[in-house]
């Protein structure tokens, strides 16, 4: 089940269903959406995965080492944008997303964590919203929120235009599905996982389509750096490796996972499927992943970056 840019649809961040940082609110209007509700899992799964984002944050900081400015793409509610504060304690750090009320969390963790000097806030929609930045970005981090933009190699040439010179843009998008459970987990038809997969697949693929403005693009990243104008494109994977027994934090997390995707995806799974995703959420079954001894958190997120 995938993680995404702030999460959080069943994007995939991973692809998924809403890790990491990217809620979903490329194709809805965000008044469609439960910004309390959906704080809450972005901070805590973005918490969940700060080891993650730390050591992708360490290796970006080995190309860029000394930003003056660091943009936060798609920011949702600035745990990211707070830790890439932490990693460069001598840049400034703006927190940029189309939600308010998200952006309003970014403000206060920064308050709470005693750098608001040096950290501010950008509400506008992507990528036209980049022009109200002050200054170009000496870093720009984007996770999982270039999925949620229709033309996606056009916002890249967006996100590569606000770059300084020298500037880094890292990108955040790929991995692989994340893993909570063996393939055989004594209840339903094993594999359970691997055809959540493959709905999510179907699922993102329409969510994608349904984009306003939406344009077809091979999801060659490193390539799309480089064709936007952007030199010395790589790649590096990173792991988050929750062995079980897991931390109540991270069971909390498993459950959430499947329940957005119960949610999501009740018409690409079986019948015989989506009863055993509801055995697995029945806090009152002991094979539910309330009580599971075998359950464990494993993820793969990719980071891309490119200088200009």
């Amino acid at each position: 089940m995938g993680q995404h840019h702030h999460g959080q649809d069943p994007h995939r961040h991973g692809h998924q269903c809403g890790q990491g940082r990217g809620h979903g609110h490329g194709h809805q209007r965000h008044t469609d959406l439960d910004w309390a509700e959906l704080a809450e899992h972005l901070v805590e799964e973005a918490e969940l995965f700060a080891p993650l984002n730390r050591q992708a944050a360490a290796w970006v900081a080995a190309r860029q080492p000394e930003p003056g400015l660091v943009v936060d793409v798609g920011s949702g509610p600035g745990v990211v944008s707070c830790l890439l504060a932490e990693v460069f304690p001598g840049a400034r750090v703006v927190a940029l997303d189309g939600s308010g009320p998200l952006l309003e969390r970014a403000r206060y963790r920064a308050e709470q964590l005693g750098i608001e000097d040096r950290f501010s806030t950008l509400e506008a929609e992507l990528p036209g919203g980049l022009g109200e930045l002050d200054y170009p970005a000496d870093l720009m981090w984007a996770g999982h929120s270039l999925h949620h933009l229709g033309d996606q190699r056009a916002a890249l040439a967006a996100f590569a235009e606000r770059l300084a010179l020298g500037g880094t843009l890292a990108l955040v998008e790929g991995g692989l599905p994340s893993r909570f459970l063996p393939r055989d987990i004594g209840i339903g038809r094993p594999g359970l996982q691997s055809r959540i997969d493959a709905a999510e697949d179907r699922w993102f693929t329409e969510m994608r389509a349904s984009v306003p403005g939406s344009v077809p693009e091979t999801e060659d990243w490193p390539g799309l750096l480089t064709a936007v104008g952007l030199r010395d494109a790589t790649s590096r994977t990173f792991l988050l490796d929750l062995p079980a027994p897991v931390p109540e934090a991270a069971r909390a997390y498993a459950v959430g996972q499947f329940q957005r995707a119960r949610g999501m995806l009740a018409d690409f799974l079986d019948a015989a499927d989506l009863s055993t995703v509801d055995r697995l959420l029945d806090p009152g079954d002991k094979a539910s992943l309330h009580h599971r001894t075998d359950l464990f958190v494993l993820a793969a997120q990719t980071v891309h970056v490119a200088r200009r």
